[in-house]
């Protein structure tokens, strides 16, 4: 086992609960330094072929689990992720180029996501009903039970390469349905750790697979119909293209956003900024609910913006590895470029960049700008990196409305003490979720996450997830006396 500063020299795919290790085709680069981490077993269409294949044998056994031994796996997971807790963080940190402070904090929701799935798989509940509501109907009684749908595919992507598949793979074990899961290309290993903590538990063969693959070799994960659901988290594009070849199979779509966030002229502005610092650079922006969009009402707008800029200014970039590093590398050097063509952009149609805004390889700058029409791509479409967009409002209700002016639709964040507002806000904003005193970044792992519009269909969420992979069974009972 490597210690908890390296990787491995090489890892397996995971295909019906076993490692394999039939080449090293993957190259998984240390995203600071560019140099390859890592090597990884990639699988071919006939391998993604057998894993299903097991996960349909594995659907009758893993659905005959009972509640406890659902709970005993899970348990086993908790317990491991906690023991190998500096391992996995160190993992993502050269994987991901996730700063070591937001890698730990991923590491720990990752624990908390699979102690929380543990908790539920003890109560997927059913319903006595009473059918009496009828002459024709009195005698006869009903109940129903939710079991689990059967074999999933899941495909995560590279930002919260273990937190995100925990919220497929967690509720999947929950419930009893055997799953195989294709892991981000760009960060595999800590989908494959979790491959290796299953392993070592007696789950049924073919209750899981963990299979790294090419894009275009990923058909079968999407297409085949022995598969029951299909739970994809990653851009819109792509995720609705997937959906629209799924069949007939249900499908829950995470996807993008450009997160608002409103600040209101009553909000504690050292707090405010506080926290948007967070929801908006945190691992390096690389976030589908970072703050993106700040709206800040005119009587604080100048306060705010000299708070904010200064305190962006003072962000410490660098390697990741180092313990002070808040702004890591972007994912690659296409990512970085094409968001730093966007801020030019803005530039080049008026805006003014008040701090950052300078790109070094994978390196972008925490950036903030302001004068930026609503019509470029910084506004609009999502960024997914280091850069925050200040605009003032003077009018509550016109502040969200510009909110509401997205095709996206995850989540948003409000920064008032005005109750009456914060409740307009809720009933007003076209979004997943509203965080209100903090930012739309905000997630804990059990309430019910997701998005409307361009940004999702569906709920995640340790409870939500349980009831898209089971379905309702009904029985009715005639009492014939």
């Amino acid at each position: 086992m490597p210690t908890a500063h390296e990787l491995k020299s090489e890892y397996p795919y995971y295909l019906a609960n076993e490692p394999h290790q039939p080449n090293t085709d993957l190259a998984v680069e240390d995203k600071y330094t560019g140099k390859v981490a890592t090597r990884v077993a990639m699988a071919d269409e006939a391998t993604i072929d057998a894993a299903i294949a097991a996960s349909v044998k594995a659907a009758a056994p893993m659905a005959a689990l009972k509640s406890y031994q659902r709970r005993e796996v899970l348990d086993h997971c908790v317990r491991r992720f906690t023991e190998r807790h500096e391992e996995l963080s160190r993992a993502l940190c050269i994987e991901a180029g996730k700063p070591i402070k937001d890698a730990r904090g991923e590491v720990t929701r990752l624990i908390e996501t699979f102690r929380i799935a543990a908790g539920e798989a003890e109560r997927i509940y059913g319903e006595v009903m009473p059918l009496d509501n009828a002459e024709r109907a009195a005698d006869y009684r009903g109940m129903w039970q939710r079991v689990p749908i059967g074999p999933c595919s899941f495909i995560s992507p590279f930002n919260f390469p273990l937190n995100l598949a925990a919220h497929k793979v967690a509720p999947a074990l929950a419930v009893g349905c055997p799953f195989v899961l294709k892991p981000a290309s760009l960060t595999p290993i800590g989908a494959l750790i979790i491959g290796e903590t299953l392993a070592e538990t007696d789950l049924p063969k073919g209750a899981f697979s963990i299979l790294p693959c090419r894009r275009d070799g990923a058909r079968l994960f999407t297409e085949d119909d022995r598969l029951k659901l299909l739970s994809f988290t990653g851009s819109a594009e792509v995720g609705w293209d997937l959906k629209a070849k799924a069949g007939r199979k249900p499908v829950v779509l995470e996807l993008g956003g450009n997160a608002a966030c409103i600040v209101d002229a009553d909000a504690d502005l050292d707090d405010a900024v506080d926290r948007i610092i967070f929801g908006a650079f945190y691992q390096s922006g690389q976030s589908c609910i970072g703050v993106q969009r700040v709206l800040v009402h005119d009587d604080v707008y100048e306060a705010f913006k000299a708070k904010f800029v200064s305190a962006t200014a003072q962000l410490k970039a660098g390697d990741p590895h180092d313990e002070d590093t808040f702004i890591g590398p972007m994912i690659s050097e296409k990512e970085a470029q094409r968001l730093h063509g966007w801020v030019r952009d803005a530039e080049a149609q008026g805006a003014r960049v008040l701090t950052g805004g300078q790109l070094s390889g994978k390196m972008l700058q925490a950036t903030v700008l302001e004068n930026v029409p609503p019509q470029c791509d910084v506004v609009q479409e999502e960024a997914f990196g280091p850069v925050a967009v200040l605009t003032p409002f003077n009018d509550f209700d016109a502040a969200l409305q510009s909110v509401n002016e997205s095709r996206y639709g995850l989540q948003a964040g409000l920064f008032t003490k005005d109750l009456f507002k914060a409740m307009r806000a809720w009933d007003t904003l076209d979004v997943g979720g509203v965080v209100v005193g903090d930012v739309p970044s905000w997630r804990v792992d059990h309430m019910p996450y997701g998005g409307v519009k361009d940004s999702g269909v569906g709920r995640e969420g340790i409870r939500w997830a349980i009831e898209d992979m089971t379905e309702t069974r009904l029985m009715v009972i005639r009492d014939p006396s």
